[in-house]
Formats: structure tokens, C-alpha cells, sequence
């Protein structure tokens, strides 16, 4: 609020979860941690070299817990030896309130003024409750006890955000740049696209580039998790922030630094982070009814009982600020954020980007997966297994559908256009024109003015019929193999027969067989290859519901239709062709989002790696996170709720009311805090 109101600052938003200020308009770094000087705003520009911190442990907020704790052994002391009534030990109440608890006092009589009734409203009403009342040790113990609480929350949060501090760490600051014959350390701010980045053994990549020159083994976990290196060569891409592990390699820049992958990861971890989740908008709404219902409550234990049946009313006051204590909404309050933050930034550094707690939550709840078949179940890298002709020379058709098909942008184009290249097939000569892609069933051109269609077998079936017998045989024994077929003729008859295999992913069997033991109750295979095919794979990975000969809009339609049978759906494709379906679906996860912008944007959950074995991980940890943050919730209302029973014989000191707040707050945080602990 303070930095809103600063001169030339037009708006401000605050990300907790990354730790973040975003500030429109013109100010400096002074004037905003002049404004934040109430919380000990350290801050520094993001494009900047992060300021150094004091070890947590000896921070100005942590040597007050230091010296308020010798307090409190001295009020114990002091009170044993001269009893609690000597004016020496009610000096040292005093300054002990007035040292921990002058910025609550601020917050407090601040929100106050304003009817806004928060934690530190409560407090402080109940801290100088006490104090007026005359329990000045019990007021002293809350303000100290209140502290520690407030640091060891801080701590708490601080750990949950590390994973965050740690990426922004990944990426180096300076590299070394070729301009003309010299080798110059530039600071990536100042390097441009086309800029030609040495990178030594040794050393880490600081762009994302295309390797023009050498060849070596590229560490890439701290962008994709994968644990093994990966080897790279010309023409290959490399991203900021991966360990180059033994070549030199010369690499043409091909992003700027706020636009790198790992930046891009960085950002939308950030958003994710600050991105409310049911649960949290839940407790929100809850804590906004819950605060002065408990206001409401202790106004009427100190008034009613006295009033109604003549009770003491210093033992009923005190009863009703102890209620103000242990109502404190801590504990309910960081109940879900920590389990959040902490989450999506483990899944960020084992290489699965989660954007937002919805997604997480939502993710954990998924009871079907609807799986692409290309790139996601099987490599997507085809290959051109077979070939057929029926009339003709072999050369001389295969020529013709490379030359057809490296104007196509489908995945099984390329593998034709790599098997002509292989045979030294010179179809770049061809003149090729009026090319047309018929959707969903293939492409048509004239070459040498003759027109040539290359496609399924549908598209011919639309184009004349019957059929040859021998050439459904044909096709019929190939897809039984799993092999796609590609057909190759004219509007009047069939010419040649291409098989294309794509190879099984390693881990696609055991992924499908975790997903069942996970609880997964439903999967199925959305492909747009035909149907012999698509079962064929279907069965050697163990997904039995397969539906196959689709077109973009029929995958969304399914995917529609699965939702209202079975609810909570997630669709995982490569990220671009699948994009309607990974949008209709509760969750789109998109294979191989490294490199990938669109994968990036489309999706709800990426896994960076072309690594579906990332996937049984991710639900884990979303079903752990989900379960913790009803656990969170429940421990902090079960432990208020006990403690509030203790009203009903007098029980409830301060004492009592603080420990069970603190404690409230302590155990959800840990709770959440294991989540770090959850490895792929």
C-alpha cells in the first residue's frame, strides 16, 4: 500500500510466493525500500546480480528472537526469586512488549482504525488487553512467543522458495562472445541474436543457441531433469543454464536473455507461484468470515458470563482475549501457500513445469489420460520401413512423394523425404506446383504437370473405388504390423505403397502400468492414424480404449465427451497439433516443452524432457499436495478447536492460546516443507 502511494508509481502487486514486486510507472529501488522499511524490505532490480543476504540466522528479525528469549529467562528467574509484583520484573515486561511487539502495535492499531480485523489486530487487542487487566507476564510471554512464531513461519517460507531462488542461479551472467577474431566476456544483457557464444568444457551455456561448431555432451537437468547427458552436435539446440561436459562447442545465439527457456520457466513459475488455488481461495473466503466471528466470540465470553450469571470479570475478560490469541488465522492462512510454492518448485527442478496451484490441485484429481500416440506414446521420429510399387520404378515414386511431401508439414512427411536422401534420390529437381494439403487425409501436387496424390488410404477411397483386392491386402498385413501406410497415385489409380513405423518410447509400457497402479481408472489413445495401427500400440503399451482416424476437431470433441463422463480428464500431446484437445481437457500436459514455445504457452503442466516416465511423478506429487493441504486444514481448525473447548471450564490461558496458535502454524508449515522431499 505504502509503495503505491509513492510519487510516480502508478501501480504495485506483490508476488509472495516468488518473493517479487512489480512496480509501474517511475520510481528507484531507494524509494521503495524506504517505503518497505517497515517490513525490512531488502530489494535489488532482477536484471541485476542478487544482493547478498545475512545468513538467515543472523538477520536484525532473528537477533530480536535471540535477545527476547534471554527475556524470557530472566522473567522467570527475576519471578522466582522476587515474586511476579517486584517493579524490577514488571520494567522487563514492559520493554520486553515494547521491543517485540512495537511493529505488531503499528499493524494492529493501523487495522484497527480501519476495521480491518486481521492477526495483528487480534493480537494487539489481546496483548494490551492483558497488559490493562494487569497480566503483564502473560502479555510479554504472547509478544515473545508471537515472534519466534512470526520467524520460524519466515524460515518456513523462505526454504519453500529457495527452489526458485535456485533457478534464477542456474543461468550465468557473462559469456563469452566471438566478435570478429576476439573472444570477449560480454554480459548477456548485451549479447544479440547471431552473436557466435563460445562455450568451454567445463562451463555452463548462458543462451539458448544452435550448435555451428563442435561436438560434446550437454548435462541438461537443470532445464529438462534428465539425469544423463546428452550429445550434441551441429545443428543442434542448447539452453541457458545446462553444463557443457567435455567439447568445446561454438553456438549462433538464437534468443535474447529474457528469452531463453530457462527465463521463460523462471517467469512462469513465478506466475504460478502467485496464481491462487481452490483450496487457498477457499480458505480466503473462510478467514474473511472466521476473524471477526471469533472477535465476535470473545466480546461475548468476556461480557456474558459476568453480566448474565455475576462471574469474575477479570477471569472472563482474560478468557476472551486468550480466545482472540488462539483464533489467530496463522496457521489456516499459510496452510495452502507453502504447500503450493513448495510443490511447483520441486516439480520445477526435476523438469516438469506446473502453472498454477489450480493445476496442481486439478492434477491430482484426474481419475482418466487421454494419450497422443505420435511423439508422446512412440518417439514421433518415423521411418520408412517398406515400400510397394505396382507398376513403375520404386526411384522413380518415391522421388515424386519426397518432392510432394517436404513442402508438408506432418510428421510422416519427413520420414519419405529422409528415406530419398538415403537412396541419394535427387527430387529437388522436380517442379513441383499447386500444392494443396487435403486435412486430415494428405496432400496433393502436379509434378511434370502430372497430378499425384499422397495420402491415407481414405483419401483414395474418396477419389475412385473399388479398391484392388491385392493392394487391401497389402495395406491391411502392413497396419497389422503397426506400421502407418502412405499411398501414392493419381485420381485413377494407386502407384506405391510406403510402411511407416514410428518406434515405442522405452517408457511408455512401464508409464501406463504405474498410471493403473496409481489408481488411474481410465486411459485411452487419441491418434489420427488408422485403427489396425493405433490397436496394435494400443496393446503393446496396455491401453485397451483406442480411437483412431481423428482430425484435430474430433480429438476436442472426445475429450469434450470424456469430461462429462468421467470429469477430471488430462490430455497429454506434443503441445502444438494436439493444442484444442490440451485446451478442453482439465489438464494439458505437453511432451518436450524445452525449446518449445508453444508447448510453454498451450499447456497446463509441461514436462520438459521428451520424458513421459515424468509423468507418474507428477501426479504423485499433486496427489501429495493435495493431501497435505487437507491435512493443513484440518490440523489448524482441529487445533483451535480443542483449544477453544478449554473456555468452557476456564482452561484457556494465554499461555495455552499462543502455543496452540504457534503450534498450529509450526506444524502445517513443516507438513508442507515435505514436500520437498518428493523425487521422480
Amino acid at each position: 500500500m505504502n509503495v503505491k502511494h509513492l510519487e510516480g508509481v502508478v501501480d504495485a502487486k506483490i508476488n509472495f510466493g516468488a518473493s517479487k514486486i512489480m512496480v509501474k510507472g517511475k520510481t528507484n529501488i531507494e524509494a521503495l525500500e524506504k517505503a518497505g522499511a517497515f517490513d525490512n524490505l531488502k530489494l535489488w532490480n532482477e536484471n541485476e546480480k542478487k544482493i547478498d543476504r545475512e545468513h538467515y540466522w543472523k538477520q536484525k528479525e532473528t537477533i530480536k528472537v535471540y535477545i527476547l528469549a534471554i527475556f524470557l529467562v530472566l522473567y522467570w528467574f527475576l519471578g522466582k526469586r522476587f515474586g511476579e509484583e517486584h517493579i524490577l520484573l514488571k520494567f522487563g515486561y514492559v520493554v520486553g512488549i515494547l521491543i517485540g511487539g512495537y511493529r505488531l502495535f503499528l499493524k494492529g492499531l493501523k487495522n484497527l482504525a480501519r476495521l480491518k480485523f486481521d492477526m495483528n489486530t487480534l493480537m494487539t487487542i489481546a496483548i494490551m488487553g492483558a497488559c490493562i487487566i494487569g497480566q503483564w507476564s502473560e502479555g510479554a510471554t504472547v509478544v515473545i512467543l508471537f515472534v519466534i512464531s512470526e520467524v520460524l513461519e519466515r524460515y518456513s517460507m523462505d526454504k519453500a522458495r529457495q527452489s526458485i531462488e535456485t533457478l534464477l542461479d542456474i543461468a550465468p551472467k557473462e559469456a563469452i562472445i566471438l566478435r570478429g577474431i576476439k573472444e570477449l566476456v560480454v554480459h548477456v544483457n548485451d549479447i544479440q541474436v547471431g552473436d557466435i557464444m563460445i562455450v568451454k568444457p567445463g562451463k555452463k551455456v548462458a543462451m539458448d543457441g544452435i550448435v555451428i561448431n563442435g561436438t560434446s555432451t550437454i548435462n541438461q537437468a537443470a532445464i529438462t531433469g534428465e539425469s544423463i547427458p546428452v550429445k550434441k552436435t551441429i545443428d543442434d539446440l542448447v539452453f541457458a543454464g545446462t553444463l557443457n561436459d567435455e567439447g568445446l562447442l561454438e553456438v549462433k545465439v538464437t534468443k535474447l536473455v529474457k528469452d531463453t527457456t530457462i527465463s521463460k520457466i523462471i517467469h512462469l513459475v513465478e506466475e504460478a507461484q502467485a496464481e491462487r488455488a481452490p483450496s487457498q481461495v477457499f480458505v480466503d473466503k473462510f478467514a474473511k468470515y472466521y476473524t471477526p466471528a471469533i472477535i465476535v466470540l470473545a466480546l461475548l465470553m468476556a461480557i456474558v458470563p459476568p453480566l448474565l450469571f455475576k462471574a469474575d470479570w477479570g477471569k472472563w475478560i482474560y478468557e476472551g482475549l486468550a480466545i482472540l490469541v488462539v483464533g489467530c488465522p496463522c496457521a489456516l492462512v499459510v496452510s495452502t501457500p507453502v504447500a503450493i510454492v513448495t510443490a511447483i518448485g520441486n516439480a520445477a527442478r526435476n523438469g516438469v513445469l506446473i502453472k498454477g496451484g489450480i493445476h496442481l490441485e486439478e492434477a491430482g484429481s484426474i481419475n482418466t489420460f487421454a494419450f497422443d500416440k505420435t511423439g508422446t506414446l512412440t518417439k514421433g521420429v518415423p521411418k520408412v520401413i517398406d515400400i510397394l510399387t505396382f507398376g513403375g520404378n520404386e526411384c522413380e515414386w518415391l522421388s515424386i512423394a519426397a518432392s510432394i511431401e517436404k513442402k508438408s508439414q506432418h510428421p510422416l512427411a519427413s520420414a519419405i523425404t529422409k528415406r530419398a536422401k538415403e537412396k541419394g534420390l535427387d527430387f529437388d529437381d522436380l517442379f513441383v506446383e499447386e500444392f494443396q494439403s487435403i486435412t486430415g487425409r494428405g496432400v496433393k501436387a502436379k509434378v511434370n504437370n502430372q497430378w499425384y496424390y499422397v495420402g491415407s488410404l481414405n483419401l483414395f477411397e474418396s477419389l475412385f473405388q473399388p479398391i484392388e483386392e491385392g493392394i487391401r491386402k497389402n495395406i491391411d498385413r502392413m497396419q497389422a504390423e503397426g506400421k502407418t501406410v502412405i499411398v501414392l497415385g493419381t485420381d485413377k489409380e494407386i502407384l506405391s505403397l510406403m510402411a511407416v513405423a514410428d518406434e515405442l518410447r522405452e517408457s511408455s509400457k512401464e508409464v501406463i502400468s504405474k498410471l493403473y497402479q496409481l489408481g488411474i481408472k481410465h486411459t485411452i489413445m487419441l491418434t489420427g492414424d488408422n485403427q489396425q495401427t493405433a490397436e496394435s500400440i494400443g496393446k503393446e503399451v496396455g491401453i485397451l480404449d483406442v480411437k483412431a482416424g481423428l482430425l484435430p476437431e474430433d480429438k476436442l470433441n472426445l475429450i469434450k465427451e470424456l469430461r462429462s463422463k468421467h470429469h477430471s480428464v488430462a490430455m497429454i500431446g506434443d503441445g502444438v497439433n494436439d493444442a484444442p484437445a490440451l485446451a478442453a481437457s482439465t489438464v494439458g500436459v505437453a511432451m518436450g516443452g524445452a525449446g518449445t514455445d508453444a508447448a510453454l504457452e498451450i499447456a497446463d503442466i509441461v514436462l520438459m524432457a521428451d520424458d513421459l516416465s515424468k509423468l507418474p511423478y507428477t501426479i504423485k506429487l499433486s496427489r501429495k499436495a493435495l493431501a497435505i493441504i487437507k491435512q493443513n486444514i484440518t490440523l489448524a481448525l482441529a487445533i483451535k478447536a480443542i483449544a477453544l473447548l478449554l473456555v468452557i471450564p476456564g482452561w484457556l490461558t494465554l499461555w495455552i492460546a499462543i502455543f496452540a496458535d504457534m503450534g498450529a502454524t509450526l506444524i502445517v508449515t513443516l507438513n508442507s516443507l515435505r514436500l520437498i522431499n518428493i523425487k521422480k
